[in-house]
């Protein structure tokens, strides 16, 4: 640690997180902020594609959505917020091109992780643990050299105790909001869709991700849906990108097949539904997440969000170590592609023992029990 701070900013702008589920897991630390710093005026930056997710919380008096990565980006992004006069930065990224950012709009003081080759931007600044300085990762000799799989939650923390010297901080919950513009557009989902938006008597599956090998197959996925309909009456709503329209579709004729092959034809109100295929927007599954009964996904943002609402959540981690994001949240149950992998291992580092496809379908299915059953 640099020098800690002087005195509390009074005009103080955090640089969020990139992506959806980083975004989420930084709200216990922009809630701290929020109550910490009462008289000052807080700012966020954000990429374009996320500002949705903070609709209808206060966190924030002024929202600047800008994309600060590529060749002119940390100048655009610069431009936009030095006009504010903050005096104080939070960087909750790690990238070059954030520090750089606001290093060119002249924000006095900048606070974030001394990594990445940007320490040199940075008036405070903290390094992040490496595995062999971290217990239990400091008995492996696999990669000691590499960070240490801390929670993001824990992460963004540790910058907040920086910002306003004081170790003594903890988490809360994940928190997000709804809208009634958002309510509404889920409503009119829900409708075409067929559902009673009062009480839809949902599951949501999130087959996708940016990364294919954190996906579960397809046919499983689609047993799921045919056990969740068939044991439990429940509408399954498939949830993806505008590009996973493909996938989702997949998906529901498997399910569609196994009811046939078993003479179980759904019956009426027990549907599969492509939210792609309704055109969803990313806003919607908040609304959306809050009404279902459970969401069952793979290691992605859409998990944060149920989380955010209390809904309870069946998470499929591989080949990625779930202690990278781990969360304040009692509702959910965390499932290993290898869950006899020593502690002090780092699921990243062994791909094949732990590609998401060892999940076996009977596992999902008794934690979902369980999730259920609760």
């Amino acid at each position: 640690m640099v020098d800690g701070p002087a005195k509390l900013p009074q005009r103080l702008l955090v640089v969020a997180p990139t992506w959806v589920g980083d975004v989420v897991m930084a709200t216990p630390t922009f809630r701290i902020l929020r109550e910490k710093l009462p008289g000052a005026l807080l700012g966020v930056l954000l990429r374009p594609g996320v500002k949705d997710l903070l609709d209808g919380t206060d966190f924030f008096d002024e929202v600047h959505v800008e994309q600060r990565a590529g060749m002119m980006g940390p100048k655009k992004a610069a431009a936009k917020i030095r006009p504010m006069r903050y005096d104080a930065a939070l960087l909750l990224t790690n990238s070059f091109s954030s520090a750089l950012a606001t290093r060119l709009a002249f924000i006095p003081r900048r606070f974030g992780y001394d990594r990445d080759s940007r320490g040199f931007l940075l008036t405070d600044r903290i390094k992040p643990p490496l595995r062999k300085n971290t217990a239990p990762y400091n008995v492996s000799t696999t990669d000691p050299n590499a960070y240490a799989p801390i929670p993001a939650c824990d992460y963004y923390l540790d910058l907040a105790r920086l910002l306003l010297d004081d170790p003594s901080l903890s988490l809360g919950p994940l928190e997000l909001a709804v809208t009634d513009e958002e309510n509404a557009i889920a409503d009119d989902l829900l409708t075409r869709a067929g559902l009673d938006p009062e009480n839809p008597n949902c599951a949501i599956l999130n087959p996708g991700g940016n990364n294919p090998a954190k996906r579960w197959p397809a046919d499983r996925f689609a047993q799921l849906a045919h056990h969740l309909q068939i044991d439990h009456s429940l509408n399954i709503l498939i949830n993806g990108s505008p590009a996973e329209s493909e996938l989702a579709q997949e998906i529901i004729q498997r399910a569609h097949a196994l009811a046939e092959s078993n003479a179980t034809a759904v019956s009426n109100p027990e549907r599969l539904i492509s939210l792609p295929e309704l055109g969803m927007p990313l806003r919607a599954l908040k609304p959306l997440a809050q009404r279902a009964k459970i969401l069952i996904t793979n290691d992605t943002g859409p998990r944060h969000i149920a989380a955010a609402f209390g809904t309870p959540v069946l998470t499929l981690f591989g080949p990625t170590d779930r202690r990278w994001t781990t969360i304040p949240f009692d509702k959910e149950i965390e499932l290993d592609a290898d869950p006899t992998l020593p502690e002090e291992e780092v699921t990243n580092d062994h791909p094949d023992r732990c590609a998401v496809e060892n999940i076996t379908f009977d596992r999902v299915v008794e934690a979902t029990e369980r999730l259920l059953g609760s």
